[in-house]
Parts: structure tokens; sequence; C-alpha cells
């Protein structure tokens, strides 16, 4: 782990980081061979570092799409610390009921739907899966591909009997900005809905302000700060450790941290958003510091 350095201003305390993967012990948890990417090894060991670096003690492992429907990886990492690790599965709908009890025992709250790298579980199974998933009290995460694609799925999402999770603010670049059809679709489920969630996490990946601009990704900012004015108790944060499948060289993680600092309202949101946003959601137990 090369970067050790603390953020410029501490995170609260209980804070978690509610989106991240390893990559690791390639022999004991192989990739699937449908795997869009190969990624390199990025350890547990690397991650609960990088944790610890930023003072945040609590983390959420999303099983990541070049497992398939393997998710022994993340069961096997949460196992180490119960109370501070929790995960969300990548399940078929057909897994059977005793594999998915064993799931939830393990410590999954979620499953997740992903149609950037469709190697597992896409939004074309939303209906069934979500009737797996319901009686669990589960909630399901989605990575769309574009922005745009949450206009052809609002219908569906409204209708949807189980919480609901966007990734990464909806993936809707800083280009498209606050007035596009997929970001009004986001702002209208937090809003009309009381259940649904968002990341502020990955914007990096999302801004059409090239680096090396000073201050960066600028035109994310609106976007930010348009979910935290809209349900600032339905937005938690997330780093998106180790950023995979990206082609440049991945942002420091500490550094965006410090660039989230200009962006909060005010001390309290900012709280809501690091530790009492994502308890609730997740499930943690209430922090008491």
């Amino acid at each position: 782990m090369n970067n050790q350095r603390k953020p410029k201003r501490a995170l609260p305390v209980g804070s978690i980081d509610c989106h991240a993967h390893i990559f690791d012990r390639f022999d004991q948890y192989p990739l699937a061979a449908s795997a869009k990417y190969k990624p390199a090894e990025h350890s547990r060991e690397d991650y609960l570092a990088l944790l610890k670096a930023m003072g945040v003690a609590r983390g959420v492992q999303i099983n990541a799409t070049p497992y398939g429907f393997d998710n022994k990886i993340s069961e096997d990492f949460i196992a180490t610390d119960r109370k501070n690790l929790k995960a969300i599965a990548v399940i078929h709908p057909d897994i059977a009921e005793a594999d998915l009890k064993a799931l939830d025992a393990a410590g999954f709250v979620g499953a997740r739907l992903m149609d950037q790298f469709p190697t597992g579980a896409t939004t074309a199974m939303l209906e069934s899966i979500t009737a797996r998933i319901k009686p669990y009290g589960w909630h399901i995460e989605i990575n769309i591909t574009q922005g745009s694609d949450w206009v052809g799925l609002e219908k569906r999402l409204f209708a949807c009997p189980v919480p609901l999770v966007f990734d990464h603010i909806g993936r809707v670049r800083g280009g498209e900005g606050v007035e596009s059809p997929g970001f009004q679709v986001i702002k209208r489920l937090l809003t009309q809905r009381d259940d649904c969630w968002t990341k502020i996490s990955s914007w990096y990946r999302l801004s059409d302000v090239a680096e090396p601009a000073v201050p960066a990704h600028t035109d994310m900012k609106p976007l930010v700060q348009a979910v935290l004015a809209a349900r600032p108790d339905r937005c938690v944060w997330a780093t998106n450790w180790p950023h995979s499948g990206i082609k440049s060289a991945p942002p420091d993680d500490i550094d965006l941290v410090d660039e989230l600092e200009a962006w909060w309202p005010n001390d309290e949101v900012r709280e809501a958003v690091y530790v009492r946003n994502a308890e609730k959601l997740y499930g943690f137990e209430p922090c008491a510091g």
C-alpha cells in the first residue's frame, strides 16, 4: 500500500466505506470464465490499510463482476469482522433457497445488478431477483451503463417493492448535468420514494473536466450537491477502491476525500453521509462516537 497519509480533515468517527472490491488469492478465488476484465491483485490487506489511513473502521464489500455469481471471496472476507464488514451479493434468479439463506446469514444485505459489465445479474433480472430477496429484507443495488438508461427503467423502479441503491450518483456524467433526463429520474426516485439511496462515489470517472485541471472534477460538484439537497438522508459515501477497470492511473483515494470537503453543504450532512445514513441502509450498529 503506497499511500498511508491521512485526510486533511479527519473523517467522522464511525465512517463507512459503502463500495469497494478486493481481488486476491486467485488460486483460491478464481475469476469467472466470462469475466469482461482481468483485474490485477488488490488484496484485502491493502484495502484494510487504506481504511486505517482514512480513519474508517467499517466497510461494505461489493462482490465484483469478474467473479460472476461466485460470492465466496466476499463471504470469507466479511467473516473476518462481522461487526464492521457487510457485503452485497451477485445472485442468479434461480439461486437455491438454501444458498440465499446462507448468504443472508453470512452478512450479505443486498443484491447487485450490473449492466456496465454484464457477466452476472443485470437489470433484465430486476423483478425475478427482487422476488427472491424481498423475504430477507435485502435491497437492490444498480449500476447501469450510462445515465440515460434510467429513463427506460423508471416505471419498473417505481414499482419495485424493495429498497433501491443507485451506484455512483447514477453514473450521470458531469457534462450531462443536473437537468439531464437520467439525473431527473434519480431525483424523482429519491424524493418520491422513501427507500431509495445513491452513493457519492466514482465522480472522478464521470467528470468531463479533464485532468490536470485544478480544481478537478468541478462539473460533478453540482450533481453531488443536488442529491445532497434533495435527500441528504439518502446519500452514502464510498471509495470504489480499487477503481476497477480504469484505463488511466487510478486516483489517490485520500485526494478524493479531501476534494469532497469543498462540496459538503454543512457538517451535519457530512456526518450523515459518512456515518448515519449508511448505518441505516446496511444495518450496522449505531456508532456511539
